[in-house]
């Protein structure tokens, strides 16, 4: 099984900053907490861009994606930003393993 990492940019307007980290914040502990494939799980803030996030999740695999994408945990990030304006981009990597 191959490991999947998703980079996502989140834009956010200045002003919903706060707000949406808090959510992202949440939406964090819940999915380590009840998403056995979630390994890792990141909410990044670029130094002197309000207008930004980043964040950084790591998955077991690609099927263990799709339970996240699919999952309770998103579906209440997706209600509690929808009137916020926040826009996300994502990039599926696959993580490059050191070598022995």
């Amino acid at each position: 099984m191959e490991k999947l990492a998703i980079v996502g940019t989140v834009h956010v307007a200045p002003e919903r900053r706060p707000e949406v980290v808090r959510l992202l914040m949440a939406h964090r502990s819940r999915c380590l907490k009840d998403e056995t494939g979630t390994l890792q799980f990141e909410v990044l803030s670029p130094r002197g861009d309000e207008t930004r996030l980043l964040i950084y999740e790591l998955y077991r695999d690609e099927a263990a994606f799709e339970v996240h994408r699919d999952g309770a945990s998103i579906a209440q990030w997706r209600r509690g930003s929808a009137e916020m304006g926040v826009r996300i981009e994502i990039v599926r990597c696959t993580p490059i393993e050191a070598s022995s």
